[in-house]
């Protein structure tokens, strides 16, 4: 069984910077992807940005690419967001998920575990 634990959510003022981390734990394929989503209130789970476990090949959603960048250390077994230049409509729950499988998916139905959530807030 696979579990997923992210940190890192917060208030941040708009322009500012936060990181969020994901650590997974149990079998982890090398075959498999990372994924971070986002849900605002009232709104359907968003696609941000996906990393493949193996290689680190990236894909961003279209809107995001330039501020959000993600990232994998090897060492902490961690997969990180970084999300700069935040915007008041990038407040949303965070979070992330793992994909059993090949290639780089922007679905969340194709991904098998999820974390908790981390609230990012940012005010304007």
């Amino acid at each position: 069984q696979v579990q997923l634990v992210e940190s890192g959510g917060g208030l941040v003022q708009a322009g500012g910077s936060l990181t969020l981390s994901c650590a997974p734990s149990g079998r982890i394929l090398s075959s498999s992807a990372m994924g971070w989503f986002r849900q605002a209130p009232g709104k359907e789970r968003e696609f941000v940005a996906t990393l493949s476990w193996s290689s680190s090949g990236t894909t961003f959603a279209d809107s995001k690419e330039g501020r959000f960048t993600i990232s994998r250390d090897n060492a902490k077994n961690t997969v990180y967001l970084q999300m700069n230049s935040l915007k008041p409509e990038d407040k949303a729950v965070y979070y992330c998920a793992l994909r059993d499988g090949l290639g780089l998916k922007k679905n969340p139905a194709q991904y098998d575990y999820w974390g908790q959530g981390t609230q990012v807030t940012v005010s304007s």
